[in-house]
């Protein structure tokens, strides 16, 4: 997940407001509890996101580009593997995670497809390109979908599950969403 560049100054308030998060929750922090953080002016905050929703857009995009990165995966059948990985990590940080899943939720984020849509895209031209489109859809929607912090949040608020089931939960349905290409790969 790329955006535009930052600066000093606005990965210091990211950051900041990131560790208030996990300290306080995302309701609990003022402009000038941040400021105070990041080590800057009350105003500088207000000067490079002036409004509420400004700063929680600019963090949830931190933090899922940063601490929820995932590495490439080398092919699709390495996702699930992936997925795993990914809801250990949204486990170990609930408090973030929610922040992103939120914001996500909202769909105040815009219409950017999910983080990895394109490589899911990718591996599958490259490792099974007989696929038809709706076929091919189908698995990208599904596979991205699995692969998402609203999916954690599912697993954790309504299903109650814990660390260690969720993510098994979402490694399994992702070995299921790929059980019927498993036989269809084309040789490099």
């Amino acid at each position: 997940m790329t955006g535009p560049a930052l600066s000093g100054t606005q990965e210091a308030i990211l950051a900041a407001f990131t560790e208030l998060i996990e300290e306080l929750g995302s309701d609990d922090v003022s402009y000038r509890v941040i400021a105070r953080r990041a080590g800057i002016a009350e105003r500088t905050v207000f000067r490079n996101y002036p409004t509420r929703v400004d700063l929680l857009l600019a963090t949830a995009a931190w933090i899922e580009a940063t601490l929820f990165a995932r590495e490439e995966s080398k092919s699709i059948f390495d996702v699930p593997l992936a997925i795993r990985e990914t809801m250990q990590r949204y486990d170990a940080r609930p408090e973030l995670a929610h922040v992103v899943a939120e914001t996500a939720m909202r769909g105040v984020n815009g219409t950017a497809p999910s983080p990895g849509r394109e490589q899911l895209e990718r591996l599958l031209d490259a490792e099974v390109p007989a696929l038809d489109p709706a076929q091919r859809r189908a698995i990208v929607a599904a596979l991205a979908h699995l692969d998402s912090v609203g999916t954690w949040v599912t697993y954790r608020r309504e299903f109650g599950l814990d660390r260690r089931d969720i993510a098994d939960a979402a490694a399994w349905a992702a070995e299921a969403v790929l059980d019927g290409i498993r036989g269809r790969v084309t040789p490099a």
